[in-house]
């Protein structure tokens, strides 16, 4: 039931944007659904931005929609940028 709801926010808030969050977090589609009938192949000058945004979006309705404290967890920082 959860799931059900958080993914009605998603997709509510996010529109035909989510497809982009699918392409870049597969597992997302088992609670979303497919959305291969979006063209996520356009051009978009920020698309980075664009991606960024939706991120935050993302853990700001999937926070919002727990009760309990949800623990983000991210593996692999290092290779987060060229440097690293």
């Amino acid at each position: 039931q959860n799931a059900v709801t958080i993914a009605s926010t998603l997709r509510d808030a996010l529109g035909q944007d989510a497809a982009h969050l699918i392409k870049v977090i597969p597992n997302l589609s088992m609670i979303m659904g497919d959305m291969c009938d979006v063209d996520t192949e356009g051009d978009c000058v920020d698309a980075l931005k664009k991606l960024q945004y939706l991120i935050c979006r993302f853990v700001e309705i999937i926070s919002d929609s727990s009760s309990p404290p949800v623990v983000l967890f991210l593996d692999d920082l290092k290779w987060a940028d060229a440097a690293s």
